[in-house]
């Protein structure tokens, strides 16, 4: 385990990561800071920041050195209110953003935060994950995204966990780093995150703690090297939304990879095309792309670092995103709808309003009927997220979910976010992961 002295210095020892020539090459430029407009407009703006959502925005923002005190403290409040009345009903990687977003620096009039409590109540959280891991096949109450926040938060925070357990948990070859066989980059790159933390906080004197090191080099290695496997042609590392997180992977493990292997500048140049897009409409997205973007990372939280405010370079407002302008449309359009359960399928043609997403439709179907499309849904950070449709509910021991498509293609955008266009053929398919 971690020796007490060594802890004062995490600040500095985490900053010391984070490889200077990179972040000045990704990182937007002063002159161009007005690119990033759209997304802390979004993220201020929006009926999504609130609750427990606000932690990903306060993260962001206090990160970027962007927000003014009023703005932070009305962000604080939200968080800190949900965190102290419903902690219960939190999951662990909820509660661990949570940490990670009160803690992320040092207001002038720091109220009192009961971080010790917070850090108890996430470990016996983290705790209760890895019970669940050993009772139902390896499954997570949640999934490993949220375990790697966990572990993070608990680093960064001084909370005790086992280095040892950590290193057995995260081996790169684990199924719950993976998604209908496909690597997961943000649960790799929040991961990678997670692993430098506790590689540059090991205490490398036991011989113990030398294997330990040893592995968790060697799972960064490989996650950076499964990250860089799925960069596109653009640049993109995953999918848009992923690319975030895992240019914070790149950032802090800089020894693990070659520079030719990663054009950071093509990543960047492609990222503010797609905020002019309107790519990031949602403010957990345009959260986890943020930092990233002005040479941030997690690792840079530091509760004994005074906050940054703004300094007057963005013009936060209720700026939207510039997109092309729409043709002529008719105001009403005609989706195609169906519930594929194994080898059963039910459909339906549902008329909804041009402009639509995705639960519009939904909607529509199941007032059409609610025994075959009837459905239950829940906000989570992303915005709606389906539970069950006919009463069949996903369930992360038996790692199912219900999965959407247009055209037989799995969509990377969610439920209340896709927008829906005529005569498309939209799915929710029963699936496992």
């Amino acid at each position: 385990m971690r020796q007490s002295h060594q802890l004062p210095l995490l600040g500095l020892l985490l900053f010391s990561l984070i490889p200077r020539q990179l972040c000045e090459i990704c990182e937007v430029s002063k002159n161009n800071y007005t690119d990033l407009n759209p997304l802390i407009n979004t993220m201020i703006n929006s009926k999504y920041t609130k609750g427990i959502q606000a932690a990903n925005v306060l993260l962001s923002l206090r990160l970027g050195g962007i927000l003014n005190q009023c703005q932070e403290q009305q962000l604080i409040q939200q968080v800190k209110l949900t965190v102290y009345y419903k902690a219960s009903t939190l999951t662990s990687g909820q509660l661990a953003l949570a940490i990670l977003a009160l803690g992320a620096c040092k207001t002038p009039d720091e109220t009192s935060i009961r971080y010790p409590n917070l850090v108890k109540n996430l470990r016996n959280k983290f705790k209760a994950e890895i019970e669940n891991m050993g009772k139902h096949n390896g499954n997570p109450l949640t999934n490993y995204y949220q375990l790697s926040l966990d572990v993070l938060a608990l680093c960064l925070f001084r909370g005790k966990f086992s280095i040892t357990q950590v290193a057995k948990i995260f081996e790169p070859e684990n199924k719950n780093f993976y998604f209908k066989g496909q690597f997961s980059v943000d649960t790799g790159a929040m991961a990678v995150l997670a692993l430098t933390c506790v590689k540059n906080i090991t205490n490398g004197k036991k011989k113990t703690d030398m294997e330990n090191l040893n592995n968790i080099n060697n799972h960064i290695k490989s996650l950076i090297e499964k990250i860089l496997s799925q960069k596109k042609e653009n640049g993109l590392l995953g999918n848009i939304y992923s690319t975030g997180e895992a240019m914070q992977a790149l950032f802090v493990s800089s020894d693990y990879y070659n520079e030719s292997k990663w054009d950071c500048q093509q990543t960047l140049d492609t990222v503010i095309m797609e905020i002019h897009k309107g790519a990031f409409r949602i403010p957990t997205a345009a959260a986890q792309i943020l930092p990233a973007l002005m040479g941030k990372t997690y690792l840079n939280v530091n509760k004994d670092s005074p906050c940054v405010y703004g300094p007057g370079d963005f013009n936060i407002s209720t700026v939207e995103p510039i997109t092309a302008t729409p043709p002529l449309s008719p105001s009403q359009i005609q989706v195609n709808y169906s519930v594929v359960i194994i080898k059963e399928t039910h459909s339906t043609t549902v008329s909804v309003a041009n402009g639509s997403v995705f639960l519009d439709v939904m909607e529509a179907a199941q007032k059409e009927n609610a025994t075959l499309f009837g459905f239950t849904v829940e906000e989570r950070s992303w915005g709606p997220y389906i539970t069950s449709v006919q009463g069949l509910t996903a369930n992360n021991n038996n790692r199912t979910f219900w999965e959407l498509l247009n055209n037989g293609q799995p969509l990377d955008q969610g439920v209340g976010s896709y927008i829906v266009h005529e005569g498309d053929n939209l799915e929710v398919r029963w699936s496992t992961y």
